[in-house]
């Protein structure tokens, strides 16, 4: 791995002016609510993505090289997620023969590479982020992921590579399977990558999974949604307090769920369980899944160079709960 001195923007985040993890007030079922804190709108965390923040990461643009973190849409096939179908790709040719169209139908946009907006899951007692209801954003587009496209998705965005990490802690890791990542493990990950992360940074946690998936069998892959497991955050109110305290606007991996799967969605083990309750439904903060890291990764451990610029553009759909990924990362 190159040497990789920490850049002057990673090592001078400021330190951050927003309440603190337990400086919130406690949730209805445990933890800590952050409903509030970035103001009484349907943005959540997003909203820490100001201008002032963008024109500070397009600064770290500086060999022009993109990376695409989007998966081709047909290759999460069958959908992992057993609700979810897989979409259909019809193309249809003009009878004069020199034009084409397409249509798609089936289409789930959270089967492949995703955003999960605020509507995607609440936090407790029937309410969503903010106190929002069910019927809030079933009439009203409360929390929906129309109000990230109109603001758009843009920021500084911090790599984690957790393959390469616990290979040199000597942990003996199956990116296929459930395995929990600690506070521990993404220290020593940031440590490694020499950055610090701070107040709206975007962050990517590649897991290797996605890349693990591109090599199973056509069998294996049929029978995964019947067995779903994947590794990431661990369901613990240490981790949770551990990602507010940073102050993250999006956490996004290359796994269906960011966080370790299966999760525990016994009432005891609320809110850590399940901890999308957490970081969207108490937290707002923006979760992207499935996303193809790869490259991207592979960049990082080469060049030392784990930030840059990342634009996402969510699909501008009154009322969706969801949409595509549509991101870019920039080095």
């Amino acid at each position: 791995m190159p040497d990789n001195p920490v850049t002057d923007t990673a090592a001078s985040r400021p330190a951050s002016s927003l309440p603190s993890y337990d400086e919130l007030p406690p949730g209805p079922t445990g933890g800590r609510l952050g409903w509030g804190v970035f103001g009484d709108g349907d943005l959540g965390a997003i909203a820490m993505l100001t201008p002032e923040r963008v024109a500070a990461a397009a600064a770290l643009v500086k060999r022009g090289v993109s990376f695409a973190l989007d998966a081709t849409t047909n290759l999460f096939d069958p959908a992992l997620t057993p609700t979810r179908g897989t979409g259909r790709h019809t193309i249809i040719s003009a009878k004069d023969g020199i034009g084409m169209d397409d249509v798609w139908d089936n289409v789930y946009p959270q089967a492949g590479s995703q955003w999960d907006s605020l509507a995607h899951v609440g936090h407790a007692d029937g309410r969503w982020y903010g106190g929002v209801t069910r019927d809030d954003i079933l009439g009203g587009g409360r929390n929906s992921i129309h109000r990230w496209a109109e603001h758009g998705i843009a920021g500084r965005a911090v790599l984690l590579d957790m393959p390469s990490t616990l290979a040199a802690l000597g942990v003996d890791y199956d990116p296929g399977s459930s395995f929990a990542y600690s506070v521990e493990h993404l220290e020593a990950a940031r440590e490694r990558a020499g950055v610090a992360i701070g107040e709206g940074d975007i962050l990517l946690i590649n897991t290797g999974f996605g890349n693990w998936y591109t090599q199973q069998s056509v069998g294996a892959r049929r029978a995964m949604p019947r067995r779903l497991t994947c590794p990431g955050i661990e369901h613990s109110e240490e981790m949770a307090r551990y990602l507010w305290n940073l102050h993250i606007a999006v956490a996004a991996s290359d796994t269906f769920a960011v966080e370790c799967w299966p999760a525990d969605f016994s009432p005891g083990s609320a809110p850590f369980g399940f901890l999308h309750n957490m970081l969207i439904g108490s937290f707002g903060i923006a979760l992207g899944e499935l996303w193809w890291l790869h490259e991207l990764a592979q960049d990082c451990l080469a060049t030392g160079v784990h930030e840059g610029l990342l634009v996402a553009a969510p699909i501008n759909a009154v009322g969706g709960i969801g949409s595509t990924a549509n991101a870019v990362m920039f080095k």
